[in-house]
């Protein structure tokens, strides 16, 4: 039996892209809801429920970025000058805001100075994310092997809706994973949030929808020609049952539900992309097997692959294990 690794190898990409998303996403909108706690003691109990699990949740953008470095090496060096100012920021936010974890309980006076870290980092994160996304979507110019564009064809009017996309939706799935860990006025803050959050979601996921079959004929010919429309029309046919399951769920005061629901909108949003996508690993002309290292390197890197992800996902779920229910208010992080 042959294996096409390449193909096997974008699906373990993907699935670490995911997963950082799905992970990572309530975590970072947590940080972009901090400054809506009303009290100190709520602001507390927003960072607690994530305390600890963030670190954890970061190991799949560790796996996706180092993953696409090993086995994707063109995709890799193209992709990186395109979108080096976003990713930098990105990646400086983030290690503001993992410092804000440490340093907010550790200082009375500079306390102010660590909050607008946390919330800083946060939004500026999930800012970049969604502008390298947006910039992705759009398509990278591509000459012979090598990056062929300017400095700031990242950011369009596209990649900035994308971007508050991502801010938005994060922000939701931050408000669902409060409803889900906390009680009494917060859970009710928070709910309330949901629902304009998912409202606001849905509308640039629909938004966002319109637009992308026109940022290539590629993907407006996947979307609406035949056979590639039977999987398209997918898509939105899934999304309407999870809007009925997300706003029921809110209705029925539900904890789990709208938080689960909130995921689903990003694991379809995500497939949606890869309808778009495949088989390209930078659009508009790089494929997944033009971009790939050679089989011997992507054999030699699946066996480390098959070692360690069990693993991960298995602390992982460890971790979400043994910090279920909900958080306790008068518990500190340590």
């Amino acid at each position: 039996m042959v294996f096409d690794l390449a193909f096997i190898w974008a699906g373990l990409i993907a699935f670490a892209v995911l997963t950082y998303v799905v992970l990572d996403g309530f975590d970072l909108g947590i940080g972009i809801l901090f400054p809506f706690g009303k009290s100190e003691q709520d602001r507390d109990l927003m960072m607690n429920s994530v305390a600890p699990v963030w670190d954890g949740n970061e190991t799949w953008l560790v796996l996706g970025g180092g993953g696409l470095f090993a086995v994707f090496p063109l995709a890799y060096a193209i992709v990186m000058p395109a979108l080096y100012m976003p990713i930098t920021l990105m990646l400086l936010a983030l290690v503001f805001r993992g410092v804000s974890f440490e340093y907010r309980w550790r200082t009375t006076r500079w306390k102010g100075i660590w909050d607008a870290a946390f919330f800083g980092g946060s939004f500026i994160a999930a800012l970049c994310q969604g502008l390298a996304l947006g910039a992705l979507v759009q398509g990278i110019e591509v000459d012979g092997r090598a990056y062929a564009g300017g400095w700031f064809d990242w950011l369009t009017p596209f990649s900035v809706l994308t971007g508050f996309g991502v801010v938005i939706g994060y922000a939701l799935l931050g408000a669902t994973w409060l409803v889900l860990k906390t009680e009494d006025d917060i859970q009710v803050q928070m709910r309330g949030y949901a629902w304009w959050l998912g409202a606001a979601t849905l509308c640039v996921i629909g938004l966002i929808s319109i637009v992308t079959p026109f940022q290539d004929p590629v993907y407006f010919d996947r979307w609406f020609n035949l056979p590639g429309s039977l999987w398209s029309m997918s898509v939105p046919l899934v999304m309407v049952g999870l809007v009925w399951s997300f706003f029921t769920g809110l209705n029925d005061q539900s904890d789990l539900r709208p938080f689960l629901s909130a995921l689903g909108f990003f694991v379809v949003s995500f497939v949606g992309i890869g309808i778009s996508f495949y088989p390209m690993m930078v659009p508009p002309s790089l494929t997944i097997w033009e971009a790939a290292a050679p089989d011997s390197s992507l054999a030699f890197a699946l066996v480390g692959a098959v070692v360690l992800i069990p693993i991960i996902l298995g602390y992982t779920g460890y971790a979400y294990w043994v910090f279920r229910g909900k958080v306790d208010p008068a518990g500190g992080y340590h």
